[in-house]
């Protein structure tokens, strides 16, 4: 069983998700009552969708973390799993979401963006003092 096969598994057993088709249409997803929040591409890559506060929020940590990615315009960041660690960081960064979702759901004029996927592979830290 590879880490996103496990860290999906676990993922779906959560009360306030349920599996669904990715509306990039490839992999697998989890999503709560107020959208998706994460989207499992492949054995190792994990697209995850925060809130703009949520990433304002923890940018230190994220931008520290070399299993993560941030792509400059995006609400989603990606997570490369290579430990165990790298999938207890998405289970506590999932949680975060969905609280983040709840208690500051996003503007309604916000545009929607599609998933890192969509955007190549060529991903960059974002200078997280800009978001």
């Amino acid at each position: 069983m590879t880490l996103a096969s496990r860290a999906f598994a676990q993922l779906a057993t959560w009360p306030d998700l349920s599996r669904t088709v990715p509306s990039c249409g490839l992999g697998q997803a989890v999503s709560s009552a107020q959208g998706e929040i994460a989207h499992f591409h492949s054995d190792r890559d994990v697209d995850l969708r925060l809130t703009d506060r949520a990433v304002r929020r923890f940018a230190k940590d994220l931008q520290d973390s070399g299993a993560i990615r941030i792509v400059p315009g995006s609400h989603w960041v990606t997570l490369r799993l290579d430990a165990a660690s790298d999938v207890d960081l998405l289970l506590t960064l999932v949680s975060v979401a969905l609280k983040a979702q709840q208690a500051w759901p996003d503007p309604v004029e916000r545009q929607p963006t599609g998933c890192n996927d969509q955007r190549g592979a060529g991903f960059v830290k974002a200078d997280l003092g800009r978001i």
